[in-house]
Parts: structure tokens; C-alpha cells; sequence
């Protein structure tokens, strides 16, 4: 079992940058990959990056790309979010999956939130 914990998400306003930090614990396998989602109210969960075990990373939007940066260490996935704006309010949710060959398992953070608003 992986647990995910959030942190970061608090009340920002737009322009403003902030740092969302997410730490895994648990039986991590060593091909892995960790996410970022974002959940607006009333609709489905939306990828925002993913970056590898080896440091590939890739982003969802290549808009999101231009302000948005996500890092990792083995266990820590970090989003750099930059100039908010105020679509960018949502639940953003943490997500780590094991590899391990025809196996595959997602784990789930229980998201922090991170509301812009003037």
C-alpha cells in the first residue's frame, strides 16, 4: 500500500506563485511515476504533469507547461505553479502508480485545495 499526502494548497491571489508539495510513503516500486491532477467542481479529474522515475517529465497543456513545473525525489513530487489564474482554482490531487510489468496501480492523495481569487 502507497499513501499520498498533499500540502501547499491555500488561498492565493492571481499573479501570485506557489509550491505544492506531495510525499508518498509505502511500498513504492521502483518504476513508478507521479501526477498531478486538478478537479474542478462538477467535472471529471484532469491530469496537469507527470514526471518519472528517471526525471521525464511531460505536461498535460503545454500552456499549463509555461507556469506550471513539476519535480521530484524518489518520494516527494512538487509542482511550481506560477502567475495564477483565477481558472486555475481546483482541488489539485496527488497521484503515484506502480509499474511492474503487466501489473499497474494508482494511488491516490486526498488533494489540496488551491483557490485564486482578488
Amino acid at each position: 500500500q502507497v499513501q499520498l499526502v498533499e500540502s501547499g494548497g491555500r488561498l492565493v491571489q492571481p499573479g501570485e506563485s506557489l509550491t505544492l508539495s506531495c510525499t508518498a510513503s509505502g511500498n513504492i516500486f521502483v518504476i513508478n511515476t507521479m501526477r498531478w491532477y486538478r478537479q474542478f467542481p462538477g467535472k471529471e479529474r484532469e491530469m496537469v504533469s507527470l514526471v518519472g522515475n528517471g526525471g521525464r517529465t511531460n505536461y498535460e497543456d503545454d500552456t499549463l507547461g509555461e507556469r506550471f513545473t513539476i519535480s521530484r525525489t524518489a518520494d516527494t513530487v512538487y509542482l511550481q505553479m506560477k502567475n495564477f489564474k483565477l481558472e486555475d482554482t481546483a482541488l489539485y490531487i496527488c497521484n503515484l502508480r506502480n509499474w511492474g510489468g503487466a501489473y499497474e496501480k494508482d494511488y491516490w492523495g486526498q488533494g489540496t485545495q488551491v483557490t485564486v481569487s482578488s
